[in-house]
């Protein structure tokens, strides 16, 4: 009854807020001062009611109520549902011929404004209906101690999902099947089925994510295969990811701009040297490329390093594990700072536009490094190297340089341009935050 009852908690909240939109958006169309738009005959909730219609219908439809999807996702099936909606609705008026009786620029502020509020709210709504126990649906995992570790771990500190670990009246179970035998595996599946609970299963591979795999049925011998692509090595995907990072980059240079100018006057203010560090890094299909960077070292930082090094022989260690020293001796003052919020890389937005980088890929790796990588070179320098990625977002510095690798190949294999904006989004995110501990 519970689990009723939060799926409808959920569910009127969201009918509410796609009101609140429809005021907002009268609001802010009734306010933009651009004197060539037609007035605007205001119309009301009434007879925009379809719309809200419309937009939930499809909500419902993408199962964003039967089931707790991470923010994220989440995110994705909010904004398919408004895209999709918009599209319907302009249909829906154009075919009863009642597209003069609306604003049309009212109807892409709401929609518009949709897309980047509603999964906000909603996120504040969850995190207020599942701070109430009774809410939160409680899921037991069976697996290895290790990987029942990896979720209760998640379940504990993803309050967006609404779950918690239990091993007692659980609602669900997740089975992960990791190391499990294949015996074993089937036993627990009619176990838990036979319960009736609802039951998820993690599949043993754990390098390839399923979500958007298309699963074809075999009904004659009754088996399944699951496609399985290397996303990033498709040509359309490869056209879609550069159309992308030259729009996005020509986008932001503005801003971009207005960043380089005070970054300079207070890279000059600390140290003497060039604005720009080059150095050649390894790039797609092995081919070496010079990859533009703000200075972040002294110029006579080698001596400064050596010198460090006889002091601290720890941190030979450490960089061959980590490829980074604990505490760099000669990195500037002013260096720390846009190292750490990574405004140091900047400028290869520049390498963007060049063709050479993505704004979002494999970490562009040394010269030195390309022995290190082993198995994963055939995967990392299949692509363009990137501004940001996986890796920057999910641990940076704590993890070493086979983590590193790792993440890279799954995400090479995993691409979806939805996984771009998400890590874009995430690295502004981190950026702030370091800007904030300043």
């Amino acid at each position: 009854m519970q689990r009723y009852l939060t799926k409808l908690l959920i569910a009127v909240t969201d009918v509410l807020w796609l009101i609140v939109l429809f005021y907002l958006s009268v609001y802010v169309r009734e306010h933009i001062g651009i004197v060539k738009l037609p007035e605007f005959d205001r119309f009301g909730l009434s007879d925009f009611s379809f719309v809200i219609f419309i937009v939930f219908s499809l909500m419902y439809y993408e199962k964003i109520y039967r089931f707790r999807y991470d923010f994220w996702q989440d995110t994705l099936k909010v904004s398919k549902a408004f895209i999709l909606g918009f599209l319907i609705t302009l249909s829906f008026l154009a075919l009863t011929k009642t597209n003069l009786e609306y604003s049309r620029v009212f109807i892409v502020i709401y929609f518009s404004m949709g897309i980047i509020l509603l999964p906000i709210a909603k996120r504040y709504t969850k995190k207020l209906i599942f701070k109430i126990d009774a809410f939160n649906k409680r899921v037991l995992v069976v697996g290895l101690d290790e990987q029942v570790d990896i979720f209760k771990n998640e379940l504990a500190h993803n309050w967006y999902l609404g779950q918690k670990y239990s091993e007692d009246d659980y609602h669900s179970v997740i089975i992960v099947s990791q190391g499990l035998k294949i015996e074993k595996f089937n036993k627990l599946i009619d176990k838990y089925l036979d319960k009736h609970s609802e039951l998820f299963v993690v599949p043993y591979i754990t390098n390839i994510n399923f979500m958007h795999s298309n699963i074809l049925e075999y009904s004659n011998i009754r088996l399944n295969t699951i496609q399985i692509e290397n996303k990033l090595l498709i040509k359309r995907n490869i056209f879609i990811k550069n159309i992308f990072d030259k729009s996005l980059t020509l986008m932001v240079s503005p801003i971009f701009l207005l960043i380089h100018i005070l970054v300079v006057i207070v890279i000059k203010l600390d140290s003497k040297g060039d604005i720009f560090f080059r150095q050649y890094r390894l790039g797609k299909d092995n081919i070496n490329f010079k990859i533009y960077k703000y200075r972040t070292m002294y110029e006579n930082g080698d001596e400064i390093l050596k010198t460090y090094l006889k002091e601290n022989p720890d941190e030979v260690k450490y960089y061959e594990k980590y490829h980074k020293y604990k505490n760099d001796p000669r990195i500037t003052k002013i260096g720390k700072i846009l190292r750490a919020t990574s405004i140091d890389e900047l400028p290869q937005l520049i390498n963007v536009l060049k063709n050479e980088m993505s704004l979002v890929g494999p970490r562009p790796y040394m010269l030195s490094e390309e022995k290190k990588l082993d198995a994963y070179k055939h995967f990392i320098l299949k692509v363009k190297p990137g501004v940001t990625g996986l890796w920057q977002v999910a641990g940076r510095n704590n993890l070493t340089f086979k983590q590193r690798n790792e993440l890279e190949v799954w995400y090479i294999k995993n691409w979806s341009l939805w996984a771009d904006f998400v890590i874009l989004i995430k690295t502004i995110k981190v950026v702030l935050s370091k800007l904030g501990a300043k």
